[in-house]
């Protein structure tokens, strides 16, 4: 019978071996009888910067389970029943056509993957190109070159998510969580990402992983189609019929929709076809970046720390009146990257490589934007303030995809940056010295002028002093979300339209999005395994 232990604390300095012997001390066995176990959950409690620990909770099966545990009376002590998986049996026979998947983001890949695993021959359709071909595109931008339209960080193989940080954390867990994470491991990536309490795949392991998810879709029936860009939706009747593509027309009744949070263009489409979109929420703000030697020196109060744990991250939240600033998506030792989709605009964001081995880390400094403060009822509403502010942040910075750069001190002062200030900074086009200011609404603006003093004073006011600030960041949600039905997951009066991930404001990260592309491709297999 599986019983769990949770809260073992181990010194950070102490090999893993020794969890053996916190186990057996916590069941008061033997060490040399302790049943085989494995790790649920590793995280780091780094309350006191002198004395780190890694907190653990193991399962294990142990004979006479609830004899034993009678007699422990010890509350870290518990049975475990493992959550089951939920699955169907498939029928593929059943569909007159095969299942379509516009997208191969995180979304795309889990339904693609699952679709493909019970036989049914899905294809996947994506506007931009394979990983082969999208990492020397990016590359070359990179280095001044061209903007791709249709090949970039955003568009292509893995969707903007291959070229993320690869962070795996999620708010979520269960069954759909772990199987998830089971693929993510089956194609390259560590068995410890079930279990730490941040994962991080690394970007620059993600393209192998995408290109991995590719051939075992392919090796299970399914198909690919690069360089296909929706066009339309081909409805009759209220039922999917089809879709018309840059390719051609493509018959299917089950679409499920990935485009993620910056097909734009696609967005336009889709809603003048008549699909149901309402306002969301979404977050924008700056990105602000420091030496990483100045984040490790703050966290870790022993030098040893740093060979032990790699380069440290931070998490960090003020409130200001009625709205909180908070710091996203840290990348420790990492880079500053362009999240642009559309000619003559810049938007920022960060990644970070597996090893955290850049002399940086930056984190986007994040405040919520509510729907009552679009300024219009339209539902498109969101996607036009990105726009606007991404347009002027390419103006400020010269026209040529830089990144406008600022001092933190000098935006808190309201100086104006001197054109010929040297700014250190890992965004590898370029910068400029520009007032970034510019680039966020006042209420946004507002909350970062008040925010940051507050989150400088908990670090003893360190945290500022060698900070640059870019931006604006705005791509890490959706402004907008897809009307679909909480049962059946397909939009209203489109019968056969499965809008998931991001793009259609039903998830937050590269997990969430694909546990929302599993759980509607599970929904087309069940509703094929109960027809008669």
């Amino acid at each position: 019978m599986l019983i769990r232990i949770v809260n073992i604390r181990l010194p950070v300095e102490e090999p893993e071996e020794a969890l053996r012997f916190a186990i057996a001390r916590r069941l008061e066995i033997k060490a040399d009888s302790l049943p085989d176990w494995r790790i649920l959950r590793k995280s780091l409690d780094a309350r006191s910067r002198f004395q780190l620990k890694y907190v653990y909770s193991v399962v294990l099966d142990l004979p006479d389970a609830e004899r034993h545990l009678a007699k422990l009376k010890n509350p870290h002590v518990s049975l475990y029943a493992p959550p089951t998986f939920e699955d169907h049996d498939a029928h593929p026979e059943r569909l007159a056509h095969r299942p379509v998947v516009i997208g191969s983001g995180p979304a795309g890949l889990l339904a693609g993957y699952y679709l493909a695993w019970k036989g049914f021959q899905p294809l996947i359709i994506e506007r931009g190109y394979a990983v082969k071909e999208r990492v020397p595109e990016i590359r070359n931008f990179d280095r001044g070159g061209e903007f791709a339209q249709e090949n970039n960080y955003l568009f292509g193989e893995g969707g903007a998510g291959c070229f993320s940080d690869g962070k795996l954390t999620c708010r979520m867990t269960g069954s759909d969580v772990d199987w998830t994470l089971e693929r993510f491991i089956e194609c390259g990536g560590r068995e410890s990402i079930l279990y730490e309490h941040r994962p991080h795949l690394g970007s620059n392991r993600l393209p192998l992983i995408c290109r991995n998810f590719r051939r075992k879709i392919e090796a299970m029936g399914g198909g690919y189609k690069f360089g296909c860009r929706l066009e339309s939706l081909d409805i009759n009747e209220g039922r999917i019929v089809g879709i018309h593509t840059s390719s051609g027309h493509i018959k299917t009744n089950h679409l499920i929709l990935a485009i993620g949070h910056s097909a734009r263009d696609t967005y336009q489409q889709l809603f003048e076809q008549g699909v149901p979109f309402v306002q969301k929420a979404f977050q924008l703000g700056l990105r602000i970046e420091q030496p990483q030697t100045e984040i490790n020196d703050h966290k870790y109060g022993h030098p040893q720390y740093l060979d032990l744990l790699g380069a440290a991250d931070y998490t960090m939240n003020a409130t200001c009146g009625d709205r909180d600033l908070y710091t996203f998506c840290m990348c420790a030792g990492g880079t500053i990257i362009p999240s642009i989709s559309e000619p003559g605009m810049f938007c920022s964001n960060g990644m970070s490589r597996s090893r955290h081995d850049t002399p940086y880390g930056n984190s986007g400094l994040m405040v919520t934007l509510k729907p009552e403060e679009f300024g219009s009822a339209h539902p498109l509403a969101g996607i036009k303030i990105q726009q606007q502010y991404e347009a002027i942040a390419f103006d400020i910075a010269g026209r040529d995809y830089h990144s406008p750069i600022q001092r933190a001190e000098d935006f808190l002062e309201g100086r104006s940056p001197n054109s010929a200030d040297k700014l250190d900074c890992s965004y590898e086009r370029g910068v400029r010295p520009s007032d970034v200011r510019q680039v966020l609404p006042p209420n946004v603006l507002k909350t970062l002028q008040e925010g940051l003093p507050a989150l400088d004073s908990k670090w003893g006011g360190d945290y500022l002093k060698n900070a640059i600030l870019v931006g604006p960041e705005m791509r890490g949600s959706a402004p907008v979300r897809i009307d679909r039905d909480r049962d059946n997951r397909q939009c209203p009066d489109i019968k056969g339209l499965f809008p998931v991930g991001e793009g259609a404001g039903y998830a937050g990260g590269i997990v969430s999005a694909a546990v929302d592309g599993l759980r509607s491709a599970r929904t087309i297999v069940s509703e094929h395994a109960l027809a008669h």
